[in-house]
């Protein structure tokens, strides 16, 4: 017989199977492993459980034949998006600022324009002033009011913001300075001009590549000002005074941001700040500043980044040149958050087009995959649901091939297993079933037995309280009547009445303490009546107020405003009410809230009693209905009220609830069985 070999397609299937299998063989071993090494992980073994299991997921997936048609196509996708994303944005960004920084310098060339401008309406302006007639006489003869006569006409219809003359030493004659609000010219005079370079250059005669006009800044008593000075000569050429035209520079700077559509800042020679068209940033206007190994030479420039008011600026600086002369520094600044906007826009918008191509390719591929691998897809996932249990699936696959047969085969088969499995699921509902009677079973006995326990705990300490009560009652009387007698002899020192006292007050505490256990013994069964529970906790509520107010606590009480109808014994109730408020008042030292709410149904009411106190820690929990336990300080307390309050509730056929939190309070719920509902 010859044995021909299977196909490869055959090979390569059952190859993609042994895999897929020793995967979920992978997942169901590290599960039985979490089983079996601790039943109850901690909270990093179950999150290292989970990412092994996560792992082992991921590789069984990766197999898959959707995965391995898809994987390629996404991958090329993104990768040609991101490129081409990045190099369009690169592109976009770099000619939005190459553009942005011709716009600093076209700006700046516009600022520079505009200084000489005015700079050459300063000559026009002194050139008409020092030919006018009368002029050079006056400032030889120093002739203030003269000068006013002469240069006031000039100055206000050739629009000078401040025209000043100074003598033949450099010191002020007359200045006539245009007030920025009202435009009217005021009159200021001796000054000293004579150490300013523009003035210094002229009396010491010196000529520069343009002449013997001078230009610079000056601050002057009434602002800082542009000035240009000519010397003044009389008829035989002599020097008699100098003349200046001024621009108040907080003006010029305000023209020049019109023409150059940008915020000016002017600095002196050494960096310093001297008029800018910026309110003053929260930071000051020292921001503006620079260093003096900053400063550009002529011809230079340098750009800086500028945080104000919220938004970013770059600024370029350059030297002020007028007349060939470094007067100082100009700066232009322009926002710069639209060069992020622009930057942000070109990328979103790239990255859109570019993430629906490749939200296209995959729909496309995903297509492709479906039309291929969706009947082994199919088949897979039935094959797991089957393998978990669910027998009702079925492959919903009618096709005229080979996978058509195996889908067929494939459904009877698990046909007949969903018939054979019935019987055993049958009996496994039973078997549940059972085993959930038994165990509702076992936690009322449990809690039976509890109650029972306490009981036995609360008679064994009555019985034994009654019996010595009496007997201790009547000494300690004895005692306390005989101190008090001893104290009313004077004859006694003043450490004697001391002691006295110290019995009498032990004997009162002692007597109190054991009323407190014949109370606890004289336990008497409730007298039951049909009547409104929220009246008696109410009441509780108003024997317990100054209390709450003494202790600085916030009561909060969420009550039901329909009667409650509950059978109860008023006094007791009230009694363990109480005793519960105290508790929960002494609780919170330092003040706190103590919340009183109210719930009911047909079957019960409860009381829920929450403070912020301290809490109960867990070691105490199981004892605080023991009597004679308390953890409140020696002497405040006998351990009796929560025992006390226990055996009342359950006379009353109810119970108790604590749940506590140490730091952050304690919560007490009475539950009481109501015979009707809420009337």
């Amino acid at each position: 017989m010859t044995i021909r070999e299977p196909p490869r397609s055959t090979i390569a299937m059952g190859q993609m199977a042994d895999e897929a299998d020793e995967s979920y063989r992978l997942i169901e071993e590290i599960r039985r492993n979490a089983w079996r090494h601790n039943k109850s992980p901690s909270g990093f073994g179950r999150w290292l459980i989970k990412a092994k299991m996560l792992v082992a997921r991921i590789l069984v997936d990766l197999m898959s034949l959707k995965v391995k048609l898809i994987i390629p196509y996404v991958l090329l996708t993104l990768l040609t998006a991101m490129v081409g994303t990045f190099i369009v944005t690169r592109l976009v960004s770099s000619s939005v600022r190459e553009r942005f920084i011709n716009q600093l310098y076209e700006s700046s060339r516009v600022c520079a324009d505009g200084v000489i401008r005015h700079e050459k309406s300063h000559l026009a302006s002194l050139r008409l002033m020092a030919y006018s007639e009368g002029v050079s006489e006056a400032i030889a003869a120093k002739e203030a009011a003269a000068l006013q006569e002469l240069l006031w006409p000039l100055a206000l219809n050739n629009n000078v913001a401040v025209v000043t003359a100074l003598d033949s030493q450099g010191r002020e004659i007359i200045s006539l300075a245009q007030d920025p609000e009202t435009g009217h010219y005021n009159t200021y005079k001796a000054a000293d001009f004579s150490q300013f370079s523009v003035v210094k250059d002229i009396l010491e005669g010196s000529l520069d590549d343009v002449g013997d006009k001078f230009a610079g800044l000056i601050e002057t008593r009434y602002g800082s000002y542009l000035y240009t000075s000519a010397p003044i000569f009389d008829a035989y050429g002599n020097r008699v005074g100098i003349l200046m035209a001024g621009t108040r520079v907080g003006s010029l700077l305000e023209d020049l941001k019109l023409q150059a559509l940008a915020d000016i800042v002017l600095l002196d020679s050494n960096g310093n700040l001297i008029a800018t068209t910026f309110a003053e940033p929260q930071a000051g206007y020292d921001v503006f500043k620079i260093d003096a190994t900053e400063l550009p030479g002529e011809g230079d420039s340098f750009i800086k980044d500028l945080k104000l008011y919220g938004r970013n600026y770059q600024i370029v600086y350059s030297p002020l040149e007028v007349r060939r002369e470094i007067m100082g520094i100009k700066g232009i600044a322009l926002p710069s958050d639209y060069l992020v906007d622009t930057e942000t826009t070109s990328r979103n918008t790239f990255a859109g087009i570019f993430s629906i191509a490749t939200i296209g390719v995959i729909i496309i591929g995903y297509f492709l995959s479906q039309s291929i691998a969706r009947p082994i897809i199919r088949l897979r996932d039935v094959s797991r649901s089957i393998a978990e249990g669910d027998l009702s699936q079925r492959s919903g696959l009618q096709r005229k091939d080979e996978i058509g047969d195996l889908a067929a085969v494939f459904d009877l088969m698990t046909f007949r297993l969903r018939r054979r499995t019935a019987q055993a699921a049958k009996l496994h509902a039973e078997t549940v079933q059972r085993n959930k009677e038994l165990a509702e079973i076992n936690t009322r006995l449990q809690a039976t037995q509890l109650q029972l326990t306490q009981s036995e705990k609360l008679a064994a300490v009555g019985q034994l309280t009654a019996g010595i009560v009496h007997d201790v009652k009547n000494p300690l009387a004895v005692i306390k009547g005989l101190a008090e007698e001893l104290e009313d002899e004077n004859s006694l020192e003043e450490g004697t009445h001391q002691t006295l006292k110290t019995i009498r007050d032990s004997a009162s505490r002692a007597s109190r303490i054991v009323s407190d256990l014949l109370k606890f013994a004289r336990q008497s069964a409730p007298q039951m009546m049909q009547q409104d529970l929220v009246k008696v906790v109410r009441a509780s509520i108003r024997l317990t107020d100054y209390l709450a107010r003494k202790g600085n606590v916030r009561v909060v009480v969420d009550l039901p405003s329909n009667p409650v109808m509950v059978e109860y014994d008023a006094q007791q109730i009230e009694q363990v009410l109480i005793n519960l408020i105290q508790n929960a008042i002494q609780a919170m030292p330092n003040g706190g809230t103590l919340d009183i709410s109210m719930r009911y149904t047909a079957n019960a009411a409860a009381i829920v009693i929450r403070d912020t106190g301290a809490g109960i820690s867990p070691d105490n929990m199981r004892r605080i209905f023991d009597p004679f336990f308390t953890t409140k300080p020696e002497g405040e307390g006998t351990g009796l009220g929560l025992s006390v309050s226990y055996g009342i509730i359950a006379r009353h056929r109810g119970q108790i609830d604590v749940k506590s939190e140490v730091g952050k309070g304690s919560i007490f719920t009475i539950l009481l069985p109501t015979s009707q509902g809420a009337h």
